[in-house]
């Protein structure tokens, strides 16, 4: 089908979001991306959608049964967007007076703390200023709120070594009052606490680079709006095509 092969190169989804725009089953929608020879999702720049070599990946694959059993946390930043869109509106050839004085302003990050259930792929996310110890407790807390809503109660949280994370006695405490125990990728792994990497990578994809923002408010707003779609709608791989919120079984 050559309009599915098409939204798979313009849009760069997956087969099972395909599956359902078109009408045909996910295997078959697999077969067509295979025969076609597209490269898979993950061998593509999320922003240019050139393909590049895919990261390393661990042969250790894991489920935890439940949800709440295992949180992967993570921090991604993004670079803040000038008013007017910058390079991504112009071009990257474009320069003049104006743009020329935007690139010698520092615009900085906006930092967005995810937070990914192991089992049912449930996400939250904010973004916020900075990636301080007590900037992670305060998104944990937050974090936690979102779980409670669904009837999840967290019982593990997977982060990386990062010292926010590691001797931060706000992150520490925190997970003291939640009764978590933490769990802590092997020092130079980060690809071990893959379902946030992974989700982040979705996120690039489908958020932040998803189309051109005229200002950085823009992107914050449109943050809320593609969460609930990914948690409540997306047809997700590891969800047998079904969305996150699928596998959520609310407690009593």
């Amino acid at each position: 089908m050559s309009q599915l092969l098409a939204a798979r190169q313009a849009e760069r989804i997956g087969r099972d979001e395909l599956a359902l725009r078109f009408e045909v089953s996910a295997s078959t929608a697999s077969r067509i991306i295979a025969r076609a020879g597209l490269p898979r999702l993950h061998e593509l720049d999320p922003v240019t959608g050139i393909r590049i070599r895919a990261s390393r990946t661990t042969q250790l694959r894991y489920e935890h049964d439940n949800p709440g059993d295992l949180i992967h946390v993570d921090v991604k930043k993004l670079g803040r967007i000038p008013d007017g869109g910058g390079w991504r509106i112009d071009g990257p050839t474009v320069i003049d007076h104006d743009r020329r004085r935007d690139r010698s302003r520092k615009l900085g990050f906006d930092f967005v703390h995810v937070a990914v259930d192991d089992h049912s792929r449930l996400a939250f996310a904010q973004i916020l200023p900075d990636e301080k110890g007590t900037t992670c407790a305060a998104f944990l807390t937050a974090a936690a709120a979102f779980f409670a809503q669904h009837g999840v109660a967290i019982r593990g949280v997977m982060t990386d070594n990062a010292k926010n994370y590691v001797i931060s006695h706000a992150f520490q405490d925190t997970l003291k009052l939640l009764g978590a125990r933490h769990v802590r990728t092997r020092p130079h792994c980060p690809w071990q606490n893959g379902k946030a990497e992974r989700f982040n990578r979705t996120l690039q994809e489908n958020w932040a680079y998803r189309h051109p923002f005229l200002t950085n408010q823009a992107r914050h707003d449109a943050l809320a709006p593609w969460l609930e779609h990914y948690n409540y709608a997306r047809a997700h791989t590891a969800c047998g095509g079904q969305p996150p919120i699928s596998r959520v079984s609310p407690t009593s």
